[in-house]
């Protein structure tokens, strides 16, 4: 099966005209060696060996950053197979669009020395042709991120097709009308964080003033947002019900707490989560009642008209 992938060719898409001429794309990391016959089948393997190999070229980052940032490169270099598509931003407003060619290559003392092949289409899309839901997942934080979710809109964006809104093709999706309006929930939450009552314990992880703990990437999918406490001991991971099942989403947050845990956390942090939802729902509560380190809230909407 193809898959589907956004992926930032430098920092402000610094380096997007040089991949573009050169038919390759490319990450960096600062690990500065061939990983050509070093890739394990298992990205996890790949990161318990070479996150101390990244935190000794950054000893001021975390375990958050190292994680995130060696995950995206094993995934350039081994997860993504050819035949796969990329979709690379220009810094315009516009992504290009490519297929993978070929395997993993080394290109030492260059911009971004972890490559692969590519053969770029002649097609572009432009973001204002995007679903919001495509929009918010291409437009994420870090380097590379699966974006495969959304493989019938890119598909027909590719053809050329505008669309007006798609919905996601996951299909734990339960209700789609609330699933479309909590898409706008994470990005008002992230927004407006400094006014909920999470953000007197909590901010957003950031590093170096970049968020990026929003829809941050774990082995079993990206998270919804990924907090830490004003005192660094707790991570929080916050995922929004998106219409799913009951039983879906906290088997999920579970999962999600289960890699904070093992690969993220440092050894005095401890991982809490929350499950954000519309309606008060039993299911979840009954779920939850047996833990003791995930919590449930409610969202409210309201607006008012105001005569002109």
């Amino acid at each position: 099966m193809k898959n589907y992938y956004r992926l930032m060719l430098g920092k402000g898409s610094k380096y997007a005209q040089e991949c573009f001429d050169g038919n390759f794309v490319g990450v960096d990391f600062r690990i500065d060696e061939d990983l050509k016959d070093k890739f394990p089948d298992e990205w996890r393997d790949f990161n318990k060996a070479y996150i101390p190999v990244y935190l000794e070229s950054f000893p001021n980052k975390s375990k958050i950053a190292a994680g995130l940032a060696c995950g995206a490169l094993w995934t350039a270099g081994k997860g993504v197979n050819t035949g796969d598509i990329v979709l690379c931003p220009d810094g315009n407003g516009h992504y290009h669009i490519a297929e993978v060619t070929g395997d993993y290559l080394y290109q030492p003392e260059t911009a971004l020395p972890h490559r692969r092949p590519v053969q770029w289409l002649s097609q572009t899309i432009d973001r204002d042709d995007m679903s919001e839901d495509l929009k918010a997942s291409t437009g994420g934080p870090g380097t590379l991120r699966s974006v495969s979710g959304h493989y019938k809109e890119i598909e027909m964006l590719i053809g050329g097709e505008k669309i007006a809104k798609i919905f996601s093709t996951d299909k734990t999706i339960e209700n789609p009308s609330e699933f479309a309006l909590e898409i706008h929930l994470e990005e008002f939450l992230i927004a407006n964080w400094s006014a909920t009552e999470l953000s007197k314990d909590y901010d957003i992880y950031e590093e170096e003033g970049e968020m990026v703990g929003q829809q941050y990437e774990t082995d079993t999918g990206p998270l919804d947002i990924l907090a830490v406490s004003k005192d660094e001991r707790t991570l929080l991971v916050i995922e929004l019900k998106k219409g799913r099942a009951s039983d879906a989403v906290v088997g999920q947050i579970q999962r999600y707490m289960g890699y904070v845990k093992d690969v993220l956390a440092e050894d005095y942090q401890n991982v809490k989560g929350i499950i954000i939802a519309h309606e008060d729902d039993l299911r979840i509560r009954r779920a939850l009642s047996v833990t003791t380190n995930i919590e449930f809230y409610r969202y409210q909407v309201s607006f008012k008209l105001v005569k002109a």
